[in-house]
């Protein structure tokens, strides 16, 4: 079963965002953004089941984080497939400092930062990382691009939950203290139709996993 979205109208600008697959395990438990692991093997199933729902919308182009993750996870679809664009705009935060650690060993060694982030996770900087605000001003220059350089198409953007979230949240007018929300699973796909400027949303977060 693909699916269950029917073709955009003429004109429309479709973009289909997919999360990337569950990361290796050496990450698990970890905090990662700029850590670039590649995909466990669950996570290549789970990629491989999701294209496998969208092989009734082709795709006029597929771009794609930096990220080995998502690179990795932009490959595995089978059909229909054009070579695949990165775009660094598309990259997960840059955690800074925090990256590579335990949530654990965050709390203790960054004590402030960590209880900053837990209550206000859009508002903190990262110690030698991003701040939301700069993450969320390069994502939809990204997207904004994407848009224009495609209007009228269908588009598969694969990348990660942040991104995802911050082009949702745009879409729906939501503040961005509320965009955790927005859920993102691993391997989870999104779809935005453009009429003009004017986002309707026609998927959150579907899920399809089937291992």
């Amino acid at each position: 079963m693909t699916v269950g979205l029917p073709s955009p109208a003429p004109g429309t600008t479709r973009l289909i965002l997919l999360r990337h697959g569950e990361p290796d395990e050496t990450v698990h438990g970890r905090c990662y953004g700029r850590l670039d692991p590649g995909l466990s093997p669950r996570g290549t199933r789970q990629m491989q089941h999701t294209w496998s729902q969208l092989d009734g919308q082709p795709a006029a182009a597929i771009y794609s984080s930096p990220r080995r993750r998502a690179v990795e996870s932009a490959g595995l679809r089978r059909t229909d497939t054009p070579a695949i664009c990165v775009d660094d705009g598309l990259r997960e935060v840059d955690f800074g400092e925090f990256e590579g650690l335990t949530y654990g060993d965050i709390a203790l060694r960054y004590p402030d930062s960590y209880a900053e982030w837990m209550n206000r996770p859009t508002a903190v900087t990262f110690p030698g990382g991003e701040s939301f605000a700069e993450m969320a001003v390069r994502v939809r220059d990204a997207l904004d691009r994407i848009r224009q350089r495609h209007a009228g198409e269908t588009v598969a953007i694969v990348s990660h939950g942040g991104v995802n979230r911050i082009a949702l949240a745009a879409a729906l007018e939501l503040d961005s203290h509320r965009i955790f929300r927005l859920a993102q699973a691993y391997a989870c796909i999104n779809v935005i139709d453009y009429l003009g400027d004017e986002p309707v949303v026609c998927l959150v977060n579907g899920t399809f996993e089937s291992c």
